[in-house]
């Protein structure tokens, strides 16, 4: 099993920028698929970005795509989001997980979820 614990999340005013971070702990870490997720209030929730196990394989949502950059340092088991230009929409509960099944970037393709962080983004 891995744990998960998020960081970082905050008031912030449209267009400026926030850095999520997520510290992971438990074995093999280096095995598993990180991503972040988000879940705005009354809606499901949905992918943002995720690293896969293969190194600099990086994926994003059409909404954050140019906005929004995910790294990884194994070294140091984290995880970061680094969220830029964000909008009112970006309002979100977000969350970090990890997979070791399959390549499906969905809530249903995570195995383990931290307990989430919340940003809110000010118009």
């Amino acid at each position: 099993q891995v744990q998960l614990v998020e960081s970082g999340g905050g008031l912030v005013q449209a267009g400026g920028s926030l850095r999520l971070s997520c510290a992971a702990s438990g074995r093999t870490f280096t095995s598993y698929r990180m991503g972040w997720f988000r879940q705005a209030p009354g809606k499901e929730r949905e992918f943002v970005a995720g690293y896969g196990r293969s190194a600099g394989s990086t994926y994003f949502s059409d909404s954050v795509k140019g906005r929004f950059t995910i790294s990884r340092d194994n070294t140091k088991n984290t995880v970061d989001l680094q969220m830029n230009s964000l909008k009112p929409e970006d309002t979100a509960v977000y969350y970090c997980a990890a997979a070791l099944n399959g390549p499906r970037w969905s809530p249903n393709g995570m195995d383990y979820w931290g307990k989430g962080t919340l940003v809110t983004v000010s118009s």
